[in-house]
């Protein structure tokens, strides 16, 4: 059964006895990563337990952007991506609320009242440090007293792996520095984005590297500027490569606006414009460098993509790096 996503916006017009009864996850849920994936994979296991459905209720746009914490922010998984994360994992429905200033607003039982009690929920998911309502004064501590009785719930204690908790965070500090190769231990996967093929400065052909220029599909955070080994998919197919996400010293003085994503793919011909492209990040081999010339430039990068190669070698004769499913 295929996943539905309804988008709600405060206040809501649902009506209780017209919603099926349900087990819902709740959380904001930036990057789907192994602690988000146990929240929500227990409310769809309890759901199947007990002949419910099992829904996720999320928000959109982040509230530290609406509540004036941060001007913006790029996300580990903008919504499109974290649709397709949680449709994986068999959910029924998705509950997308708009955060906005008069929905930060409720009290925390005006939250349980209207959007638990209404949406009828008969069991909520959380993890142990979710909060609700004005202020973010309700806590899973408070929420038995706010349910009175109308719902049950589990909490997913802390999860750690290596001793540090797993967190969007702590996900985002790794994405930030560059350390790619340490993200499938937090998220069960390698981090990707999702762009589209466009026209770039078409220089890559002319030095023996062609390269597709990637231009974002939602908000996504960036790893730090650099060269690393990916892997790209495009029409069902997965290919090997390497990217750039800078500015090109060597070619511009200046640093304006975001970094570019070039990718350049191993044994790859195909004119691919207007293709849509996820790129898993594998491993960041080097920083952006400027050179002196453009023969030291694609001496460089013949380097780089050996020690793709190689990393893409070494990766195949492993059995596995990602980890056990239950860290705890």
């Amino acid at each position: 059964m295929d996943m539905e996503t309804i988008f709600i916006s405060h206040p809501h017009h649902f009506e209780r006895q017209a919603l099926p009864p349900t087990v819902m996850a709740l959380g904001y849920f930036d990057g789907i990563h192994l602690g988000h994936q146990k929240v929500i994979a227990t409310a769809v296991e309890i759901a199947k337990q007990r002949g419910y459905e099992s829904a996720v209720m999320t928000f959109h746009p982040h509230p530290s952007v609406v509540l004036g914490k941060q001007p913006e922010l790029r996300l580990i998984t903008p919504l499109g991506k974290k649709e397709q994360l949680i449709a994986a994992l068999g959910v029924n429905r998705l509950y997308i609320v708009e955060f906005t200033p008069a929905f930060a607003g409720l009290l925390p039982e005006q939250f349980v009242d209207q959007y638990l009690d209404e949406f009828h929920v008969k069991h909520i998911v959380a993890g142990f440090d979710f909060t609700y309502g004005r202020f973010g004064k309700g806590t899973m501590e408070t929420m038995p007293l706010h349910a009175r009785g109308r719902f049950e719930q589990t909490i997913i204690p802390k999860m750690t792996v290596d001793g540090e908790k797993v967190s969007s965070t702590r996900v985002r500090k790794l994405i930030e520095e560059g350390a790619v190769e340490q993200l499938p231990r937090l998220l069960g996967r390698f981090y990707d984005i999702e762009g589209t093929v466009v026209t770039g400065e078409r220089r890559g052909r002319t030095i023996g590297f062609p390269t597709a220029n990637i231009a974002l599909n939602g908000d996504y955070l960036l790893p730090a500027i650099g060269v690393y080994a990916v892997k790209a998919t495009i029409g069902g197919q997965v290919y090997e490569g390497v990217a750039n996400i800078g500015y090109k010293p060597t070619f511009h003085e200046t640093r304006e606006g975001l970094p570019s994503i070039e990718v350049h793919l191993f044994e790859f011909a195909r004119d691919i414009y207007g293709e849509t492209v996820t790129i898993e990040w594998h491993r960041r081999l080097r920083g952006e460098q400027k050179f002196a010339s453009v023969a030291e430039l694609t001496a460089q990068i013949a380097r780089d993509k050996e020690e793709a190669k190689k990393y893409f070698h070494s990766l195949g004769e492993k059995t596995c790096i990602l980890p056990e499913k239950e860290v705890f």
